[in-house]
């Protein structure tokens, strides 16, 4: 149990990390928030993987697309939410 632990947080990190470069311009998210962003878009897309029979490859790429999306949401929510009229 600790292992898969502590691999969901090495992978969830390394997910976390790709979706950041995938989307465009600055987003204000501490390390833990890019983490746990990185676990779920890891988990969904192994998910949707699984039940599609992705290959390995695409499988990757939907995590970091799932997670792209999420990163895009929340620093567009917080972006926005941040601004002073």
């Amino acid at each position: 149990m600790l292992t898969f632990i502590l691999t969901a947080i090495v992978v969830g990190a390394i997910i976390g990390v790709l979706a950041r470069l995938v989307v465009p311009g600055r987003q204000n998210m501490g390390a833990a928030l890019t983490v746990g962003i990185g676990i779920v878009g890891a988990v969904v897309g192994a998910i949707i993987g699984g039940a599609a029979n992705f290959s390995l490859i695409v499988t990757l790429i939907v995590e970091v697309a799932v997670a792209a999306v999420l990163v895009w949401l929340i620093a567009g929510r917080s972006h926005s939410s941040s601004r002073v009229l």
